[in-house]
C-alpha cells in the first residue's frame, strides 16, 4: 500500500488511517507501536475531530492526561515515541494535519 503523505510525511487525507498505516509511519523514528502507543494515537485523533485541529504538545499532554492516563507527560511521551517532537511526531502517526505551530 503507498500512503500519500505531503513534504512533512503527514497522510494527505487523514480517513486512510488505520493501525497498520501508524505503524508504517512508525518505521521512521524505529518504534514498534504497542497497545499503549495506540491508545494514545487514538485519543490524539478524537482531540482533531473534537477541536477541528491538530494539537499543540501542552493542550495535547493535558488532553492525554484526562484521556488516556494521569502519568502521561512530556518526557514519558518523548521516551515511548523515541522523538523529541511530541505533537509533531504524533499528529503524524496518528494520521492527522501536521499542528500550525510546529515548523
Amino acid at each position: 500500500m503507498t500512503l500519500e503523505l505531503d513534504q512533512d510525511g503527514h497522510l494527505l487525507d487523514y480517513t486512510v488511517w488505520n493501525e497498520q498505516v501508524a505503524q508504517e509511519l512508525a518505521q521512521s523514528l524505529e518504534l514498534e507501536l504497542t497497545a499503549w502507543h495506540f491508545e494514545v494515537l487514538h485519543a490524539v485523533r478524537q482531540f482533531y475531530q473534537q477541536f477541528g485541529h491538530s494539537p499543540a504538545t501542552r493542550p495535547l499532554i493535558k488532553f492525554l492526561m484526562k484521556t488516556v492516563s494521569p502519568e502521561i507527560n512530556n518526557a514519558v511521551l518523548q521516551e515511548k515515541f523515541n522523538t523529541g517532537l511530541v505533537a509533531r511526531h504524533l499528529s503524524r502517526l496518528a494520521g492527522i494535519p501536521k499542528p500550525a505551530n510546529c515548523l
